[in-house]
């Protein structure tokens, strides 16, 4: 497969597996109401690098906004990624290489290590949806292809943005967009229920009204469906035959460059079963009935998405001024725009979350609860902004809106302190909890589970237990604590068949006595640290 190459590429490929865990901590006074919606304020690398502990495989949807490299300048993540906060990022990531990098190649190197961890915390059956330009799409795609392999590219859909025309245009009025879609994994043709699929629409007005049921059919309304296909008598004799009007006895044929549609013993089925209309007066040549009841109301998205049907920029920056009462935000997509993904993407009732880190206004969070609210649904999102005003200004005055008005809440987090001190000791004041995420998924590649038995933290997918023994989770066990694996401590461990891994500050049990019982002890800090 051919390959993406920018100066800086070899810099930026394991960057992510580089970047330090970081605390979310938690900020009360800017969270409202209940639920599990996050808004995370801070550099979306480090925030999903912070999330991947507990999100890891998990999220069903991933929509990303980001910077569209068109030159403009103005916001914190400016068109042309030429940001003080970019600018000096690169500068530590790529070194004095970083000075001679075109704004494609600093795009590049910005994405890449992101859509690596965006990867990695998508479910085996979830899906990137990435809106684009002409600036780099056809970057983009090779970018997303070489991240998510090219056998799980899905489309790449036009979204009209714009209504007018602008004549003052030096070539072509501009008038779309793109999305990119990528599964993480996509379903083979041999059906496989890990990969990824999507959900067809609802029927749109127009296409209900042109069912009708002129002869009061008991099966209800139904449309006529042509009779013949788009084959040759010589392509297929067998469906070259005279079919009879059982109202005037006419021997009708297909026309000379058609055949029908159906066997006839097909047509002979459609007969008996009244599926065949022959026009208002009965004398007509043949139209199967496809009704409305049969074809289960739904249809197969397009990949051209007009305003009229999911809004275009226009909408969308009247959307943000309405809720934040005159304040303007350049380019924000419109809510129908991520309702209709939502619609295609996640399903309602299976509390898929939905990840965005380019949040921006805040629009996917705001369709998120307006879809929960429009079909039931119970699904959730993270949002993450890198601009703090943005974030508390914009984004969450949003979110506290579209929450008021549909009966559900956020946790507002901001990025903390690393997990580790430069030498590698844990933190003080790091939780239980927050360590627990990190220790899981460190050992085993999985989030930790919804609810777990400390010290028992676990077992993986591989059969292996894992524990954790820290801030004096099991009492006073001594030594000190009970931080240290002791013959005590193991007597008071919750049992597990099978391999087991224990982190702890100390062991005092004999190699001997782990093999026999089929523990590995890990070192706090030093095994732990990244």
């Amino acid at each position: 497969m051919p390959a993406l190459e920018w100066i800086g590429k070899r810099a930026v490929v394991r960057h992510h597996l580089e970047v330090p865990y970081r605390i979310l901590e938690p900020v009360p006074e800017l969270s409202f109401g209940e639920g599990d919606n996050l808004l995370v304020e801070g550099d979306n690398l480090e925030a999903l690098k912070a999330l991947l502990p507990q999100y890891r495989g998990r999220v069903k949807l991933v929509y990303i906004d980001p910077p569209y490299n068109t030159g403009n300048e103005g916001w914190v993540y400016n068109d042309n990624v030429n940001s003080p906060e970019i600018r000096d990022w690169l500068g530590k990531v790529v070194g004095p290489e970083a000075e001679d990098l075109s704004r494609h190649d600093k795009w590049l190197s910005m994405m890449y290590p992101r859509l690596r961890l965006l990867h990695e915390l998508l479910r085996e059956d979830g899906s990137l949806w990435m809106s684009i330009d002409d600036n780099e799409v056809h970057r983009a795609r090779m970018l997303l292809d070489e991240i998510f392999g090219s056998q799980n590219f899905v489309a790449t859909l036009i979204w009209q943005k714009k209504y007018s025309t602008q004549n003052d245009a030096i070539y072509f009025s501009d008038m779309h967009d793109y999305i990119l879609v990528y599964a993480k994994r996509k379903k083979s043709s041999r059906g496989d229920p890990a990969g990824w699929s999507l959900n067809k629409l609802p029927p749109t007005p127009e296409k209900l009204a042109r069912y009708k049921n002129p002869d009061n059919d008991p099966r209800g309304p139904w449309k006529m469906a042509d009779y013949t296909c788009a084959k040759t008598r010589e392509e297929r004799p067998n469906l070259y035959y005279p079919i009879v009007n059982p109202n005037t006895g006419e021997e009708i044929w297909p026309s000379p460059t058609r055949v029908w549609a159906f066997s006839r013993e097909e047509h002979e089925r459609h007969l008996r079963e009244n599926r065949i209309w022959w026009g208002k007066d009965g004398r007509g040549r043949p139209n199967l009935k496809s009704f409305l009841s049969e074809v289960q109301a739904t249809m197969v998205p397009s990949t051209l998405w007009l305003r009229e049907d999911v809004g275009d920029t226009q909408e969308a920056r009247r959307e943000v001024r309405q809720i934040l009462e005159g304040e303007d935000f350049p380019t924000p997509k419109p809510t129908r725009l991520l309702q209709r993904i939502l619609q295609i993407a996640t399903n309602p009732h299976d509390g898929d979350i939905v990840l965005d880190s380019f949040a921006g206004s805040g629009t996917t969070g705001h369709a998120v609860l307006k879809q929960n609210a429009a079909d039931g649904g119970n699904r959730r999102f993270i949002l993450v902004e890198l601009d703090p005003h943005i974030a508390r200004s914009i984004t969450r005055r949003r979110l506290e809106y579209a929450a008021r008005e549909h009966g559900s809440g956020f946790q507002y987090l901001r990025l903390g302190e690393t997990l580790f001190t430069p030498d590698g000791r844990i933190r003080e004041g790091v939780d239980y909890l927050t360590l627990a995420r990190y220790v899981y998924y460190r050992e085993t590649g999985e989030p930790l589970p919804s609810t777990i038995s400390p010290p028992l933290l676990g077992v993986s997918q591989r059969g292996v237990a894992v524990y954790l023994l820290y801030n004096g989770v099991l009492k006073d066990r001594s030594p000190k604590g009970g931080n240290a694996l002791t013959r005590e401590v193991l007597a008071h461990l919750p049992p597990h068949d099978g391999p087991k891994v224990v982190y702890g500050t100390s062991c005092r049990l004999s190699p001997a006595t782990l093999t026999a019982w089929g523990i590995t002890f890990r070192h706090i800090p030093y095994e732990v640290a990244q």
